[in-house]
């Protein structure tokens, strides 16, 4: 059997050698019918990787009030801040102008006369009191007038101790007027013991008695037809006086007014 078995070369088939090195396919992956951009992986390319360089978004933060918003709080309070220098401008410009067309001067008072028609403590120790003054009232303007309302009060004092209280009459004082008031006032003190006691001190001691004079009037401002809102003068008188027996002649020997005004 051994001589039945015979190996015959094979010429036809060539052999491969497993130790040559393989060359590459000669032919194209991509079929030759089929041109590059019909590749898949071409009309679809993967998504490139983020740079490591990119600068991130920085988040704003929310708390803040957009500038928009502070642009206009800005351009609001600069309007009402020029409208307010506006009218203060405005304001002064009329003030001038008024004070140069009409010249306004203080009026003057003076306390010309006090009487004692009472002066008398009774026996339950209340002190009775009656004055009448005598009041000079001077409006030096010449194109302004003063209309005196209703409301005064003019009250005598003795340091803290308020004697008697009047009200002055309603009238109007026209341009480079002088009018003389006649004014009664009356009062009554309880408890006025220490008070008598200290009067008579004081006029041994001094031969005067100084006394107070608070004056409260409402008054409207007349500049030609034009009448201005009511106004309160006020005017603080002091004067001394000989003596404040009642009956009798009070020399006044000396006084001064003082005079202001409020809106």
């Amino acid at each position: 059997m051994a001589d039945n078995q015979r190996i015959h070369p094979l010429h036809d088939v060539p052999l491969h050698d497993v130790e040559a090195p393989q060359q590459q396919p000669s032919a194209p992956l991509v079929p030759r019918n089929m041109s590059k951009s019909d590749d898949p992986e071409q009309q679809h390319p993967p998504p490139p990787f983020p740079s490591t360089q990119q600068t991130l978004p920085i988040p704003i933060n929310q708390s803040k009030p957009p500038k928009k918003r502070r642009s206009c709080c800005c351009k609001f309070f600069c309007w009402i801040f020029s409208i307010l220098i506006i009218l203060i401008i405005a304001l002064g410009i009329t003030i001038g102008i008024l004070f140069l067309v009409f010249r306004p001067k203080i009026p003057k008072y003076s306390v010309d006369e006090l009487r004692v028609t009472q002066f008398d403590l009774s026996n339950n120790n209340s002190l009775a009191v009656t004055f009448n003054l005598t009041i000079t009232a001077r409006n030096p303007n010449k194109k302004i007038g003063i209309d005196y309302r209703g409301g005064s009060r003019i009250s005598a004092w003795y340091i803290d101790t308020k004697l008697c209280e009047g009200s002055l009459p309603k009238f109007y004082q026209g341009h480079k007027n002088v009018t003389v008031l006649s004014i009664p006032l009356t009062g009554q003190t309880q408890n006025a013991t220490g008070l008598s006691s200290s009067l008579q001190q004081q006029f041994q001691s001094e031969g005067s008695v100084p006394l107070k004079l608070n004056v409260k009037q409402p008054v409207r401002i007349k500049l030609g037809k034009l009448k201005l809102p009511k106004i309160n003068f006020r005017v603080r008188c002091t004067i001394v006086v000989d003596s404040l027996s009642a009956n009798n002649s009070i020399r006044i020997r000396s006084s001064s007014c003082k005079f202001r005004f409020r809106l």
